[in-house]
């Protein structure tokens, strides 16, 4: 930092002052986990480490980014797979807030997450570390967890941007996306992070986007980023995502980690000293750099410490919060806590629990519980027995015994408990899932449990989506657990004993089968490439515009009380909708509901979605009691991208607003006029006939035309509606004009073209009706 004999200068007016090696120098990292320091100019170190749902602490000696080598202590919260179910943004402020408060204490300025990417097909190895497969639930959750922890005076870096959503290729691989795909499903996520929390830095991605390296593409780094949002942070490279570090810095990457061992920087001069590279550019990127530095360093708190029991309670909230409770045929959950009754906890995972994923997101618990101590714990007067049922991750010679075993303990039970799940090695940062499908000797043990026992009840632990369709069907209750975190074995038995109500909501469909996914036909890509051909419809846009039957829908969630929803009510502003639903318990115990509100446009523009959500909002209620919940719709998250337009456009018409417990649990649906944007298009000769008669100022003025065309052919012009009508529609402007029998010239065709243009502009939006 400055001496006290030193001036206080700008970023800026530091970086000034330097070399060309010393800015290039900053721009590059120092090791594994640092900035570099010039402290001579007042330039402090700034330390980075891996997150998201824990602190990954290394010291440089022994630092990877895949999780390979191990890391301090450090709590261990639920992933985002799990967090996302909570449907909460509080509580995700909360643990980001939780996980400032460790960084503060072991000296880091800068955790990197959230991971905000949407989840385009299940078999995504890294889809664990990812919230949901809709933008606008990830946006927000990913804002609010960012919020908490900048509030706490620790940066957030906001990954991976953009289109990182497989791992197959993930290096080199190129996403093709068209751009309204783009727009609308893969980069809102971003957009509301950045311009609603201002995350200190955004880390790019591997992949290339439509041929590009994300590391060195300046339309998404620069014209999208800081053009379009107003991002003023650093943009940080995911670690060895350079490919071209003048290129990097030219298209708006300012900080290259790690250190490239001097590579970085000398490319970065060389570059200025030829002129291939403006040294305004490294200038920025540098300032950028020193400003990130100085804020860590202000920030920092070396005095700071936490409370790892306060820590752990709170992973224990969001886990029992984020279970979902997929089925619950006949009320056989929750069981009861003080009755005498013999427990079989069947699967090894109880014993030896799966609660996070695999990857450079790998936490070191402060402590870890099990379900199968915590089950005996939750119910003294039980009689409690286990049988670990089946291998995991490995070969067992005495796996036939282990199934033989299980299925004694579960016949001889009143309940079995049988927990099933995906191996760590089947899910991973690094490489991706091949399937769907829980290990057979999982399913075959299930099947012959379920033979001996009516009452079993199945927990899940799998950062993935699993198929469930070939079971679900004979077993009458399931708890989806996901990836727990660390203290996933207590919150497990909160949920089973009914010390806790579910209250999880499925962020992410759970189809019948792999082959119905919506990315199925188009994953992982060939040749260096992978084409979006599904386009806007992913996750739960897909199944509903096919309206394809789902094992569980986007949304779902069982409680152990009812809600019902009543008197829907919709007030429309300038800024967008407000959405009052009054909610009533009708059960009998306390719990949490998901409001959700989806809108339906009426895309006579363009296609849209069935449904798409647009808001949520979480309430607790007691039994019998009736509340309002209002949910806020931005009138930005009306709008869809107009490719035509090259801009966002709301739709002028009535759009439908459906209110419900899932996207295919709607309770209430109504409608409500929204005033749109006008807009026309710019028609020229070669569009369509039907696209000019459509067009507010070149509608009437063909009409005109076409009359004159009515008159000369008599009978023999095409009747509306008819087979020839409806050719002549599709037939281009100075292609109906170049016909003999039309009495349209060329000259016509452009008198009609510059009417168009002096009322509407070069593709402006509508300025005189």
């Amino acid at each position: 930092m400055n001496t006290p004999n030193q001036p206080t200068r700008t970023p800026g007016e530091t970086v000034a002052r330097l070399s060309l090696a010393e800015k290039a120098d900053l721009t590059t990292g120092a090791g594994w986990w640092h900035t570099t320091a010039l402290p001579d100019a007042g330039i402090p170190q700034c330390r980075l480490s891996d997150g998201p749902h824990g602190l990954r602490l290394q010291n440089d000696t022994h630092a990877d980014h895949l999780g390979i080598n191990g890391s301090a202590p450090a709590t261990c919260f639920p992933p985002a797979v799990t967090l996302a179910s909570t449907w909460d943004s509080d509580l995700a402020g909360r643990v980001g807030g939780a996980l400032a408060r460790e960084c503060l204490a072991h000296g880091v300025h800068v955790l990197l997450g959230p991971g905000i990417n949407i989840k385009r097909s299940p078999l995504c190895g890294r889809n664990f570390e990812y919230f949901s497969e809709d933008p606008l639930l990830s946006g927000v959750l990913g804002a609010a967890w960012v919020k908490g922890l900048q509030a706490q005076g620790v940066g957030a870096s906001v990954k991976h941007f953009a289109a990182n959503n497989q791992e197959t290729g993930r290096m080199s691989v190129s996403a093709d996306i068209d751009v309204r795909t783009l727009r609308e499903i893969y980069l809102p996520a971003f957009r509301r992070v950045v311009t609603e929390a201002e995350p200190w830095t955004v880390m790019c991605a591997y992949n290339r986007v439509n041929g590009v390296h994300a590391s060195q593409n300046p339309w998404l780094l620069t014209d999208v980023l800081r053009g379009e949002w107003g991002y003023d942070g650093v943009v940080v490279s995911d670690w060895g995502a350079v490919v071209d570090r003048a290129r990097a810095l030219a298209a708006g990457l300012d900080l290259e980690m790690p250190s490239s061992s001097g590579t970085g920087p000398a490319r970065a001069v060389a570059a200025v000293e030829s002129g291939e590279l403006a040294e305004e550019a490294l200038n920025r990127s540098a300032a950028r750099v020193v400003a990130l530095a100085r804020k860590a360093a202000v920030q920092a708190r070396p005095d700071a410490v936490f409370d790892p029991a306060a820590h752990h309670d709170l992973a224990r909230e969001v886990a029992t919060r984020g279970a979902v409770l997929l089925k619950n045929e006949g009320g056989l959950l929750p069981l009861d806590p003080v009755a005498p009754q013999h427990v079989a906890v069947i699967g090894e995972f109880a014993r030896t629990p799966r609660y996070q994923g695999e990857g450079s997101s790998r936490v070191t618990p402060t402590r870890l519980d099990d379900a199968l101590a915590s089950v005996i714990e939750a119910a003294p007067a039980a009689r409690v027995t286990f049988a670990p049922g089946f291998p995991v991750d490995a070969s067992d010679a005495d796996a036939a015994a282990l199934h033989e075993e299980a299925v004694r303990a579960a016949e001889s039970a009143e309940v079995a408990v049988l927990f099933l799940g995906l191996p760590p090695s089947y899910e991973s940062e690094g490489y991706d899932r091949e399937h769907i499908e829980l290990p057979v000797e999982q399913t075959q043990l299930l099947a012959a449990v379920r033979a001996v026992n009516p009452n079993t009840v199945v927990v899940l632990a799998n950062g993935g989506v699993v198929r469930l369709s070939g079971w679900i069907d004979d077993v009458p209750a399931v708890l989806e657990g996901w990836l727990l975190g660390q203290a996933g074995g207590s919150a497990t038995a909160d949920l089973l004993f009914g010390r806790a109500n579910p209250s999880g909501r499925l962020a992410e469909t759970i189809p019948l089968r792999l082959a119905d996914t919506p990315a199925y036909l188009a994953w992982p890509g060939e040749s260096g490439h992978v084409t979006y051909s599904e386009g806007l419809f992913v996750g739960y846009r897909h199944y509903d515009a096919r309206d394809l039957a789902v094992s569980f829908p986007f949304g779902h969630g069982l409680s152990y009380t009812t809600f019902d929803y009543a008197d829907l009510r919709v007030a429309p502003d300038a800024g967008g909708l407000d959405v009052t639903v009054a909610v009533t318990n009708t059960g009998e115990r306390d719990g949490h509901e998901v409001v959700q509100v989806y809108v339906a446009a009426p895309g006579e523009r363009a296609r849209r979605p069935v449904r798409e959500l647009k808001g949520f909002g979480t309430i607790w209620l007691a039994p019998g009691e009736t509340r309002d919940v209002t949910v806020r719709v931005a009138r930005d998250d009306l709008a869809y991208f107009d490719t035509a337009a090259d801009t966002w456009l709301v739709e002028d018409a009535d759009h439908r607003i459906d209110v419900g417990a899932s996207s295919r649990d709607i309770r209430l649906t109504t409608t409500v006029p929204v005033d749109g944007d006008a807009y026309a298009d710019q028609p020229d000769a070669d569009s369509t006939v039907a696209v000019w008669l459509a067009h507010p100022v070149g509608g009437p003025a063909i009409e005109a035309l076409l009359s004159r065309v009515q008159k000369s052919m008599g009978d023999a012009y095409p009747k509306e509606g008819s087979p020839r009508h409806r050719m002549v529609a599709n037939l281009r402007l100075s292609q109906l004009a170049g016909l003999p029998i039309v009495p349209l010239g060329l000259d016509d065709v452009q008198e009609l073209v510059e009417t168009v243009r002096s009322a509407v502009g070069p593709r402006n939006p509508l300025t005189s009706p």
